[in-house]
């Protein structure tokens, strides 16, 4: 980055210089095509210079390594127990208790009352009222109306068009490639084997006097056992390893740009009139009629009647009730705890490790370096005469 930015100054530079050094010669006008005299001069400038150059760098790889190691299992091994508990139980008792309780006895009683009511009775009287009679009348009116007229007129409009633009980009692909690999894997086999061995008869005459042990009170007996055995094979399995690839692509992109296009639209004008009609308006007078209305009225009348009360009375009464009573009783409950102790256990594993190995290589690197470079520029007035050109 630091090498790009000197590259650029430097351009700029000698750019400047080289133009300065043409204007001072144009200058002369007419005077330099008839031989200026210009001297030049030479500068030194520096120029970038790519170079490959082969350089050592140290790296590391990764080899496998099968290994042995040693792991500690613990395993659970069941321990039962036998417990002794002790706890209560509510035990449930009925008893017996006399219980006074009251009980209120409705008394019915008959009693008589006087009472006054409102008797209605109508009675004819003549009533004056006052109605409104409608009645029309026409009456000439003005009023102005809009009436619609359309016109046509060219409008200008700017509309969004969309378009695509395809773009050229490079994303990155993982891949799982299938790799075969090998392991070491321990199997545990074994088989059957027939034993002998001496076994007591149990004392003198404990075999029945067969005569098999000889009379010595030992004989012997076969018996099967199992040995266990541990083999050693090579497997073969299929790994799967994940590589990243630069894979070239194109989307499309959508853009869009403005364009000014035209419309012809019609427009909707109002022009208003003024114009006369007759309305027929409603109008109300006044009159007095007369009608004979029926009026309620109520005399009052004084009346009897019996109706009966109820009153309730006190009387005790008694009766038997049973109740449960929960007591306390202490019992004893034995019972069988499983519990499991860790016993350890040491185990021989495979392993395979990644070992790092450091190697150097050879490798080609790009160097830029600033190169001198000698440069002729023309400068004016270094001793020529152009003839009075000031230049």
């Amino acid at each position: 980055m630091r090498q790009s930015i000197v590259f650029v100054v430097l351009a700029t530079v000698l750019s400047g210089i080289l133009s300065t050094s043409a204007r001072a010669c144009d200058a002369c006008g007419d005077c330099a095509a008839a031989d200026c005299g210009c001297d030049t001069v030479t500068r030194t400038i520096y120029v970038p210079e790519c170079t490959t150059e082969m350089r050592t760098v140290t790296r590391v790889r990764y080899h496998q390594e099968q290994r042995e190691k040693e792991v500690t299992v613990y395993k659970r091994v069941p321990v039962q127990e036998e417990r002794t508990a002790t706890y209560t139980v509510m035990v449930p008792e009925t008893l017996t208790k006399t219980v006074t309780y009251n009980v209120c006895k409705p008394v019915w009683e008959t009693q008589t009352r006087e009472y006054t009511v409102n008797v209605p009775y109508t009675e004819p009287v003549e009533q004056k009222y006052t109605v409104c009679v409608p009645y029309t009348e026409p009456v000439e009116q003005k009023y102005t109306v809009c009436v619609p007229h359309t016109e046509e007129k060219e409008v200008t409009y700017t509309e969004c068009v969309p378009y695509t633009e395809p773009v050229e980009t490079t994303r990155t692909v993982v891949k799982c490639v299938p790799v075969t690999k090998t392991k070491t894997v321990r199997v545990c086999g074994g088989q059957w084997e027939t034993h002998q061995k001496e076994v007591p008869c149990g004392g003198c005459g404990g075999c029945g006097d067969c005569g098999a042990c000889g009379g010595c009170g030992i004989r012997t007996v076969c018996c099967r056992v199992w040995v266990p055995s541990t083999e050693t094979k090579e497997v073969t399995y299929t790994a799967y390893e994940r590589h990243t690839e630069e894979v070239p692509y194109t989307y499309h992109v959508c853009k869009y740009r403005q364009e000014e296009r035209t419309r012809t639209v019609r427009l909707c004008k109002y022009t208003r009139e003024e114009r006369t009609r007759t309305v027929n308006v409603w109008r109300h007078r006044t009159e007095e009629r007369t009608r004979t209305v029926n009026v309620c009225r109520y005399r009052q009348e004084t009346r009897s009647c019996e109706y009966k009360t109820c009153r309730y009375v006190t009387e005790p009464r008694t009766k038997e009730v049973e109740y449960t009573v929960c007591k306390p009783e202490q019992r004893t409950q034995t019972f069988t705890v499983c519990r499991y102790e860790c016993v350890p256990e040491t185990n021989i594993v495979n392993c395979t490790v990644c070992v790092p190995e450091r190697y150097t290589e050879e490798v080609p690197v790009q160097v830029r370096r600033m190169v001198p470079k000698q440069v002729e520029v023309p400068a004016c007035g270094g001793g020529g005469d152009c003839g009075g050109c000031d230049c």
